[in-house]
Order: C-alpha cells, then sequence, then structure tokens
C-alpha cells in the first residue's frame, strides 16, 4: 500500500468510527446531534472529560465499543507510521549498501562530478554508449532523479577524499567535473590527480580566463560550453551542411550515421597493414577520417599506402554494425 492509499482508508476509517459513535447514541440515547457527537470525540480520543449526559446501560455498552474501536484504531495508525519508517529506512540502507558493492566492483569507469543539467545529460550520453558512469552530487533532492535515471552515486561533497574512494577513483580511467564554479574543478583535479595520477580529466570552464589553471591543475582536456555554443551557433550559419552531417554523426541516434575512434592494441591484427590491407574501406563499408599515430601527430584522410602500427588511434565514420566490427578487430 503506497502513502495515498493509506493516507486515504486513515481518513475513511476515523470518519466511520465518527459516523457510527454519533448515530449510535442518537438512536440509543435519543440525544441530539451536537450532544451525540461531542460524546463520540470525547469517547474516541479518550481524553477523559465526563459523559454530557445520563447514559443508560446499552449506551453505556455501546460507549466501551467505541473505546476499544478508538484504540484499536490509534495503534493501526501509530503501527503504519512506525511500519513506514522502518521500513524506509531499511530500503535506504539496503539500496545503499547495494550501490556501494555494485560501484566497489567497477574498473576502469568514469566518474562524474556534478548532477546539474550538463551533468545530467552526460551521463546519460556515457550510459548510452555501456559505459560504467559513477555521479559524486552533494544535493540530496536529486537522488530520486538519480534512481530514475538509473545511476550509481555518492552523495555528498566531491571534495571529500572520502567520497571520491567510494567513487572507486582508484580504479577509474576517466575523471569528469561539471560543477558551476571553476574554483571548485580546479580544486577537484588537483585532488583527483594526487589520487590517482593516471586519471584522463576533462573539466568543464564556466570562464575562458581559467582554462590554462584548469590544465595547470592538470586537466587532460577543458570544455568551455560557452564558447563551444557560441561557437556551434556562428557554424550553423557559415557551414550548415558541416554541421547537419556532424549532427547526424554525433547527436542523432536514430540515423545509421556515427562517427568513433578505435586504438589499435599491439595484439590487434591491423598491426602493420596499410590502410588499403586492412580492408576497412572494402569489408566494412567505413571511411576513415583520421589516423591519430603514437607520437601524437594526426594524418588527415590517410593515404592507402598509410601503415597502421601498434598505438595508433583510428577516426572512422560508418554505420554501427560496421563500427562495432572494427572495434573488435582493433583491439582484439
Amino acid at each position: 500500500m503506497d502513502r495515498t492509499q493509506y493516507l486515504f482508508l486513515t481518513v475513511l476509517l476515523a470518519m466511520l468510527l465518527i459516523a457510527l459513535g454519533t448515530v449510535g447514541y442518537m438512536v440509543i440515547e435519543g440525544w441530539p446531534l451536537m450532544d451525540a457527537l461531542y460524546m463520540t470525540g470525547i469517547t474516541l480520543s479518550t481524553v477523559g472529560y465526563g459523559e454530557v449526559r445520563p447514559v443508560s446501560q446499552p449506551g453505556r455498552v455501546f460507549t466501551l465499543i467505541l473505546i476499544f474501536l478508538g484504540v484499536g484504531y490509534f495503534l493501526y495508525v501509530v503501527g503504519n507510521v512506525i511500519q513506514f519508517l522502518v521500513e524506509g529506512r531499511i530500503r535506504l540502507i539496503l539500496g545503499r549498501r547495494k550501490l556501494d558493492k555494485q560501484i566497489s566492483q567497477l574498473k576502469d569507469h568514469y566518474i562524474v562530478c556534478g548532477y546539474g543539467r550538463m551533468g545530467r545529460a552526460l551521463c546519460q550520453f556515457l550510459a548510452r554508449k555501456r559505459l560504467e558512469v559513477v555521479v559524486i552530487e552533494q544535493n540530496p533532492d536529486l537522488i530520486p532523479v538519480m534512481d530514475e535515471d538509473g545511476m550509481l552515486y555518492v552523495v555528498g561533497e566531491a571534495s571529500e577524499e572520502s567520497n571520491l574512494a567510494k567513487a572507486g577513483i582508484e580504479r577509474a580511467r576517466v575523471f569528469m567535473t561539471v560543477l558551476g564554479q571553476d574554483a571548485a574543478n580546479v580544486f577537484l583535479i588537483l585532488i583527483a590527480k594526487r589520487l590517482n595520477p593516471d586519471l584522463f580529466v576533462v573539466a568543464r570552464a564556466n570562464q575562458n580566463e581559467t582554462i590554462k589553471t584548469l590544465y595547470a591543475a592538470g586537466a587532460n582536456k577543458v570544455v568551455s560550453p560557452f564558447g563551444i555554443g557560441a561557437r556551434r551557433m556562428a557554424h550553423a550559419v557559415l557551414r550548415p551542411t558541416v554541421i547537419h552531417f556532424l549532427e547526424l554523426a554525433f547527436a542523432d541516434e536514430t540515423t545509421d550515421i556515427h562517427m568513433e575512434e578505435f586504438p589499435v592494441m599491439p595484439s590487434s591484427s591491423l598491426v602493420d597493414k596499410t590502410v588499403q590491407e586492412s580492408g576497412i574501406r572494402q569489408d566494412l563499408n567505413l571511411i576513415i577520417l583520421a589516423m591519430k599515430k603514437a607520437d601524437g601527430s594526426m594524418a588527415f584522410n590517410p593515404a592507402a599506402s598509410t601503415r597502421i602500427e601498434a598505438g595508433d588511434t583510428l577516426i572512422a565514420v560508418g554505420g554501427i554494425r560496421n563500427l562495432s566490427k572494427l572495434e573488435k578487430i582493433s583491439t582484439s
């Protein structure tokens, strides 16, 4: 029974008891409405103000019955209140333990600090890519939202090392902070890098003046939503077709045009093969837009004779199924 049903039943029982007592005294004792209602009220509440009028023997029997019904009703209400409190607390404890157990089993996962509008959209996108995400959010009012979204989360200040430890920062691969204050993002990066120097850190910059500071703190990538938004609006006017293509590749989940990147593992069958020998174009119908070499250099539209080496990263565009095949080939 949910809270609404319980409240409805409680009110209904109270009205039935009051109606029963009032009608009973009116019928048995022949009292007027107000006297019968008053007697019912003091009887059910057991306040003991005394009888408003002399009560006959049948009236006293009825009063005893009414007292037992009132006590039973009171115990019912108190029992249900205690049950709600205890069950709610138990569900909270068991739910938290379940979350902690799931988080403790994660490795190479993503930690996102902040579940506001930007953080929520970010987590939902990562979840659609089937990546393991743990959220650190200080606002307890967002717990129902995170539960509804199916997120693993830790509630508390992200700057506290205990909360970072609960989120599994020592085992995480990526740390993303999207808080609304740059100073808080800088502080978080310093703590995160100290706990796990191998983290890949992505930070939100709310002001362009703090971008360099975020990089100096240890961020691997800094994103300015306002700067990106302004450039996006300008490109929508200057290069509408290009923007439309990129939207299809990145934002539209309903199309079969996607763009992904794939690191080439040393064990991959692509190693030491040229782009033409790899069969990526012929067999998978994918286009290699660029190839990032292990030394960081970027080769755009690599020639067919370009050799693929371990540690390279291929940037390809095409159908999602064929991209999935290329992912298996590059990592196996």
